[in-house]
C-alpha cells in the first residue's frame, strides 16, 4: 500500500468516526452543533490523526479504539483552530478555504463550539475503555492529550505567541512557540497510537522523538508556503501573519528550508530502533519534506 492510499484510508476512517460522534446538525442547540461540525468536518489534511493511526498500526493496536483516538485528536485540533482564529487571538478571516467559524456563527458560538469539541474529545477517549483497552490505558491516553494542550503545551505556545507579537527576534523563542503550538499535539498524536498498541518504552520514545521533529518541520513548511503562496492556494488567511516573525522571515527562505530538512533527518534518525516497521512513518516524513521542495 502506498502512503497516499494509506492516508486516504485513514482520513476516511476518521471522517466517518467524526460524523458519527458529533451531534447531528439539527440537534438542539442546532447553531452550536452546526458550528462544531463546520470546522471539524471541513476538508483538511488530517495529518495528526493519520499519525495516530499509522503509529497504532505499527504496534498492532486494536482498530476501532485507534480510530476513536484519531477522532479525539482531530477534535482537539479543530478546537484550537477555532480559538486561534478569534479576533482576540489572530483574527483570521479564512480557514480551510472558507470563512472562519466566528465569521459564520459569531464569536460567542465559536468559543462555545471550541469548548464543546474539547469536552467531546475527552469523552471519546474515556469511551475507548473496552476488553481491548483497559481503563488504565485509556486514562494514560487522556493524560497524554491533556498535557499536550495544557498550560505547558499548546496553550503555552499560544500565550508566548500573543505576548511576543511582532517582536520575536530570536530562533529560541520562535521554536518555543511552535514546538508547543504545533509540536506538542504531533507528539501526543504519535504517543496515543503507541499507547493503544502497547509499545514498549523505548519504542514509544522513538515515535515521540520522531513526532517532535516532524511537527516543527511541518510548521516550517507552513511558513514557507505562507511566504510563497496566496489565500486561494493555501485555503487560509495569510494576511494575519504579515509583519509577524516566522521561520521564513527570521531564517530566510533557504535557511528555513535547510532547517526543515535537518529536522526531517532527525525525525528519520529517531525511527532507527523500529526498523522496517516504521516505513510508513518514514514515507510521511518525506512527504512533509517535499511540501516546499
Amino acid at each position: 500500500m502506498t502512503l497516499a492510499e494509506r492516508m486516504a484510508r485513514h482520513q476516511q476512517s476518521v471522517d466517518r468516526a467524526l460524523d458519527r460522534i458529533l451531534p447531528a446538525a439539527d440537534q438542539q442547540p442546532s447553531r452550536l452543533h452546526r458550528s462544531m461540525r463546520y470546522t471539524v468536518l471541513a476538508a483538511g489534511k488530517r495529518v495528526r490523526p493519520v499519525l495516530t493511526l499509522i503509529c497504532g498500526e505499527i504496534f498492532a493496536a486494536p482498530p476501532a479504539p485507534l480510530v476513536g483516538a484519531g477522532a479525539a485528536v482531530e477534535m482537539v485540533h479543530a478546537s484550537s483552530l477555532i480559538l486561534d482564529d478569534l479576533p482576540c487571538m489572530d483574527d483570521a478571516a479564512v480557514r480551510r478555504g472558507r470563512p472562519t467559524n466566528h465569521r459564520v456563527f459569531g464569536e460567542s458560538t465559536a468559543l462555545l463550539a471550541a469548548l464543546g469539541l474539547l469536552n467531546m474529545a475527552f469523552a471519546t477517549l474515556a469511551a475507548l475503555r473496552s476488553p481491548d483497552v483497559p481503563a488504565a490505558r485509556a486514562g494514560e491516553a487522556a493524560t497524554v492529550l491533556t498535557a499536550a494542550i495544557g498550560s505547558s503545551g499548546l496553550i503555552a505556545g499560544q500565550v508566548v505567541d500573543l505576548e511576543s507579537g511582532e517582536s520575536v527576534t530570536d530562533l529560541e523563542t520562535l521554536e518555543f512557540i511552535h514546538s508547543h503550538k504545533t509540536g506538542r499535539l504531533f507528539i501526543a498524536s504519535a504517543e496515543l497510537g503507541a499507547i493503544l498498541g502497547r509499545a514498549r518504552p523505548r519504542e514509544r520514545q522513538a515515535v515521540a522523538r520522531f513526532a517532535k521533529n516532524l511537527g516543527l518541520a511541518f510548521q516550517i513548511t507552513d511558513d514557507l508556503l505562507d511566504a510563497t503562496a496566496d489565500v486561494a492556494t493555501l485555503g487560509k488567511d495569510v494576511r494575519k501573519d504579515k509583519g509577524r516573525t516566522t521561520f521564513a522571515t527570521l531564517c530566510g527562505l533557504q535557511g528555513a528550508r535547510s532547517l526543515s530538512h535537518e529536522l526531517i533527518d532527525h525525525a528519520l534518525k529517531a525511527l532507527e530502533p523500529l526498523g522496517r516497521r516504521a516505513a510508513p512513518l518514514r514515507d510521511l516524513a518525506e512527504t512533509i519534506r517535499d511540501r516546499h521542495a
